[in-house]
């Protein structure tokens, strides 16, 4: 199985604060990886130092304070130098935390945002059809004004949205953060879902049982290293592991 992406000694750091410390990690084509442990400990910066949006903060907006440092290569091209819009066109595509949709645009017109890189319209409708198949409650969302929805209907958009892209590999940042138990359970069902469609999944949560229990590997981040990675089973039964860095 080739590998979707590869990291190696990635650091970032904002100033005097070290984020990210010789951090690597690797998903191989097809698989569901997650990235789990405390607040704090430096994930979601990693999603964004992949997806090329901390490079962005130091080149195009020169902020000297941010240091980033280390290899990133993507379907075996390396990507660490290239901006954001560039490695996602590639189909390195984030879905980031918070949801982030447009809120004064419909349903219809933040999935149709998603394919602004693809010329086909047949590819279009094919992508559309494909969400409507995974979110079928969007299609009744569809003429609504997205900041209208539902905390997990917004979560639901943000992952259709980024799927009308084409991604190779979806980052997927935090997706269970303010929703209800009762909502997490179907959204899961659905990541689980797009990992069979054959996009590679690198998934960060806070909900660490929940998505160690659907990941093919796992690696456990704590104060910007990886302290643990392995099969998921392994790190679920691990003490100190469970204790330290889970809240298990």
């Amino acid at each position: 199985m080739f590998q979707a992406i590869q990291a190696h000694e990635l650091s970032v750091s904002y100033g005097t604060a070290l984020i990210l410390h010789d951090v690597g990690l690797e998903v191989r084509d097809g698989e569901l990886v997650t990235v789990v442990g405390p607040n704090g400990a430096g994930k979601t910066t990693l999603l964004r130092t992949l997806a090329g949006l901390v490079w962005w903060e130091q080149h195009a907006f020169r902020h000297e304070d941010v240091r980033l440092s280390g290899r990133v290569w993507f379907h075996e091209e390396r990507i660490d130098h290239l901006p954001a819009h560039e490695i996602a066109a590639r189909g390195l595509i984030l879905c980031p935390e918070r949801r982030r949709p447009f809120r004064e645009m419909t349903v219809r017109e933040n999935l149709m945002a998603g394919a602004y890189l693809v010329r086909s319209r047949r590819e279009v409708a094919a992508r559309l059809a494909e969400v409507q198949r995974l979110f079928p409650i969007l299609w009744d969302r569809a003429p609504q004004r997205a900041g209208t929805l539902s905390g997990g209907e917004q979560q639901m958009l943000a992952i259709g949205r980024a799927l009308m892209s084409g991604p190779k590999l979806l980052l997927i940042d935090e997706p269970s953060t303010g929703l209800a138990p009762v909502v997490k359970e179907p959204l899961f069902a659905r990541i689980r879902e797009v990992k069979e469609l054959g996009i590679a999944v690198l998934l960060v949560e806070q909900d660490a049982a929940i998505s160690l229990s659907m990941a093919d590997w796992g690696y456990v981040l704590s104060q910007g290293r990886v302290v643990a990675e392995g099969p998921p089973e392994n790190l679920l039964v691990d003490e100190v592991v469970r204790r330290s860095y889970l809240g298990l």
